[in-house]
């Protein structure tokens, strides 16, 4: 996780939170947060570019999952099979998103001290991705190993 906080990173131009106080309407305060649709997905759009930029393992379950998107075309998978990896790579990336931000909470709290509870946060999150990631490898060697056997069998 990157040591700069994220807020000198991603500058916004509309308010962002407000002080919730108890009995308050909720849903009118998600709306003043994200008055339109069109910022909401810019919002994501900011967390998914944050994690690129900052996130090493997301470059690089990005980068794999391209691959193994790129290699089902390629070897022609059905269309089920390739909504399956989609589906995998999906989780695997928005499980990588989900432990940036818990990991981004935790330094908040904590600050720069030590805390046995934010390690096994951030441990149990970090655990969260690799059971992910290694879930996605074993779809993808399923679907993608048999077909690309026989296709270099068949060129031997």
């Amino acid at each position: 996780m990157s040591s700069t906080p994220m807020s000198t990173q991603l500058p916004t131009t509309e308010p962002r939170s407000q002080q919730v106080t108890p009995g308050t309407g909720l849903r009118q305060l998600a709306w003043q947060v994200a008055p339109t649709l069109w910022s909401s997905f810019r919002y994501a759009w900011a967390g998914i570019s944050y994690a690129c930029v900052t996130q090493r393992n997301f470059r690089v379950h990005l980068i794999v999952g391209s691959l193994a998107i790129g290699l089902g075309v390629f070897l022609r998978l059905a269309a089920v099979e390739m909504a399956v990896i989609g589906l995998t790579i999906g989780a695997v990336l928005a499980m990588e998103l989900l432990n940036t931000a818990l990991e981004a909470v935790v330094d908040l709290t904590v600050g720069q001290s030590f805390h046995p509870l934010a390690k096994v946060a951030k441990d149990c999150a970090a655990g969260a991705v690799l059971i992910a990631a290694f879930s996605a490898l074993l779809v993808a060697a399923s679907l993608l190993l048999p077909p690309l056997l026989r296709v270099v069998l068949s060129n031997s």
